[in-house]
């Protein structure tokens, strides 16, 4: 169950953190983000406006490790009242307005996934070959069944993604049914070590295996704010915040992600992409629940 309020999407509760701070010490750059999430999240699809604006201001300071964390093994069980695929359906209509990023929920309806644990474990194949691709791959997946009701436990929409941000589709395949399944295993229990009870957690870390963490989908502020605890004297690099050079960072964006990242107020976001949509600069994938925004005639 995803709870707007609190930002949250639950999963039954993990013991306290037990893990060894080795094991999470930050040993590349000033401070190490340790991300666990879910391809099916909705909370975590609605702080993607925040982690991308973080990755351009602090991205010289920070290393985001992305980790899994098993939303929904399968439907035997039933979550603050999310028994069955078509009590999803209404859930993500509301959390899609609460966090102002578009969310249809009628794949419930038409195509339901059983498990969020396909998407993740290829998630983890496709960081077997290459760790920012993968982040791209995890974008995608996430754009299609959030946006495009396309059930992201198949494989043929999962080979598409891939396809699609330049992964090697015949070792994804192969990763994806042999030891991509032992990483995604990793993932859990590293997860039940930490405590994680939901998604998105964060865990902030420094060098020295210091440690804070930011739970639940929070505003931008707060996530500055846990770093620069940890790290008092990170820089924030100035970006260039023309439309032009946030879609060449990202290749598609929300009304709420583009608002975020350029400093353009929200109520005019929409209308300035349009108008660019309208100059044939940008195409439009519009649902029911908002819309976003791609470089017109490029690929990732």
């Amino acid at each position: 169950m995803c709870d707007p309020e609190s930002g949250i999407c639950e999963i039954p509760t993990n013991k306290i953190s037990s893990a060894e701070s080795s094991l999470i010490k930050s040993d590349k750059k000033p401070v190490k983000i340790i991300y666990y999430t879910d391809p099916i999240c909705s909370s975590c699809w609605g702080i993607e406006p925040q982690l991308r604006k973080l990755k351009l201001e602090y991205g010289n300071n920070i290393e985001v490790e992305y980790r899994m964390g098993g939303l929904l093994p399968n439907w035997s069980y039933n979550s603050g009242g999310i028994s069955k695929p078509s009590d999803v359906a209404h859930h993500w209509d509301e959390v899609s307005v609460y966090y102002d990023m578009p969310i249809d929920g009628n794949v419930w309806l038409e195509d339901p996934l059983n498990s969020s644990y396909p998407p993740s474990i290829a998630f983890k194949a496709a960081q077997m070959q290459d760790n920012e691709k993968a982040i791209l791959f995890l974008r995608e997946i996430r754009e299609m069944v959030f946006l495009q009701k396309k059930n992201i436990t198949k494989w043929e929409h999962l080979e598409l993604a891939g396809k699609k941000v330049g992964l090697d589709i015949v070792k994804l395949k192969t990763d994806y049914e042999g030891k991509a399944k032992e990483l995604f295993e990793e993932d859990l229990k590293l997860g039940r070590e930490l405590g994680v009870r939901g998604f998105p957690t964060m865990f902030f870390t420094d060098t020295t295996g210091q440690k804070e963490m930011v739970y639940g989908s929070k505003p931008y502020s707060t996530f500055e704010s846990t770093l620069l605890k940890l790290f008092p004297t990170a820089t924030k690099t100035s970006y260039d915040k023309t439309w032009n050079a946030v879609f060449s960072k990202y290749n598609s964006l929300t009304a709420k992600e583009f608002s975020e990242l350029t400093g353009t107020p929200r109520n005019e976001s929409e209308k300035y992409l349009d108008d660019l949509t309208a100059k044939g600069q940008l195409e439009k994938l519009t649902t029911k629940n908002g819309a976003m925004w791609t470089l017109k005639n490029t690929s990732r």
